[in-house]
């Protein structure tokens, strides 16, 4: 049985078609009305941005879907975990500046800010799954305490899961920083032939985990915790991964954490994927570089292996856009995340997504 998503296009020539009236729509047409009970405390799960990135989803459309969840008498909270690498969100109060930065601020979008995981990430409570790499995952606890959920994902490659949507918000999105190196467990690998002591990459380690010298020279795997930050800098790609060994594992342990993530909420979780500038990195790193396809649409669902099956095909279908970081993989119906990041295996999310219950990545789409 395939699961419904809907999708809005971008396209607009009246008030009654800008994104925030098709926003409302999408809500509508969703169900999303029997996902929100009067009097729930519902969680509204998005990503505020790395200091430095402008391509997180704008709260000015966060806001419809406050004020859609308030109409059915539901108490909403915009929230987020705390991260693994450092950065400008790695504690409560860093994180909610970084927000307020953004303009996540109660009046643009209409609700509070809630650091899910706690100040220092860590506040959370283990959730029973029983799957192959994990028997309990760590999920914050505000995550968890909420009666129900709305999860805003931006849509965008990512190194090294391929493509960034529903699935990966929750997995990584909802889990503490323990959490979050437990589903990693993924070390680098040099090449001191390649490096050209740039330094950068010890520079960014949040661990101090990497010595360089005239060249890299050691990687202290007691101390590395998978996170990939030096990967993004290295650009001699003297730093990476073993892709065939390491990557499918780490693909399918953030899976199992995203199934934990909606534990216990049972029909009550949404999901908006936004299909707008659509970017070759996850909005953690402290940039935004050209987006990689046209801006496509919205999208909507109480799936979230049909919602990301969906995006993944709808930004596939597209001609990429010349001069950006897409070299190849650039015509319709090729996988324009491999394009970017070509080791990558972003279809394993809904693959095993799909085999352990979290969701069905057979879709029919409707557009609105």
């Amino acid at each position: 049985m395939q699961s419904a998503v809907y999708f809005s296009s971008v396209r607009a020539r009246s008030f009654k078609e800008n994104k925030t009236s098709r926003i409302r729509r999408l809500f509508d047409a969703a169900g999303m009305n029997k996902v929100i009970r009067k009097g729930d405390l519902t969680a509204i799960k998005l990503h505020f941005g790395e200091r430095g990135n402008d391509s997180f989803v704008n709260p000015i459309f966060v806001k419809p879907i406050v004020e859609m969840i308030s109409s059915l008498g539901a108490k909403p909270f915009l929230t987020d975990t705390n991260t693994l690498y450092g950065g400008s969100r790695a504690n409560a109060v860093d994180h909610i500046q970084t927000a307020t930065e953004h303009g996540f601020g109660y009046t643009v979008a209409g609700a509070p800010v809630v650091i899910a995981d706690g100040l220092r990430s860590d506040f959370y409570r283990e959730v029973r799954i029983d799957r192959k790499h994990f028997q309990k995952v760590k999920i914050a606890g505000e995550i968890v305490g909420a009666d129900s959920m709305m999860v805003i994902s931006h849509f965008k490659a990512h190194l090294p899961a391929g493509f960034g949507g529903a699935i990966k918000n929750l997995g990584m999105g909802c889990a503490p920083a323990i959490g979050k190196a437990e589903q990693h467990s993924t070390k680098p690998i040099f090449n001191a032939e390649l490096c050209t002591g740039c330094r950068q990459c010890m520079e960014c380690c949040p661990n101090s985990a990497i010595t360089v010298q005239k060249k890299i020279s050691a990687v202290n795997y007691e101390v590395c915790t998978g996170c990939g930050k030096c990967l993004r800098v290295c650009q001699t790609h003297a730093i990476d991964f073993d892709w065939f060994v390491e990557v499918p594992p780490f693909m399918e342990r953030l899976t199992e954490y995203a199934l934990g993530a909606i534990a216990g909420k049972k029909d009550r979780v949404g999901f908006f994927n936004f299909l707008l500038n659509i970017t070759p990195d996850c909005d953690c790193v402290p940039w935004s570089d050209a987006p990689l396809v046209p801006d496509i649409g919205i999208l909507a669902s109480c799936d979230p292996v049909a919602i990301d099956q969906a995006s993944f095909d709808l930004v596939n279908s597209q001609t990429g856009i010349e001069n950006t970081l897409l070299k190849k993989n650039q015509k319709p119906g090729q996988d324009k995340f491999q394009g970017v990041w070509e080791s990558t295996l972003g279809h394993i999310q809904v693959e095993y997504g799909s085999r352990i219950g979290l969701g069905n990545k057979e879709y029919k789409l409707i557009e609105i």
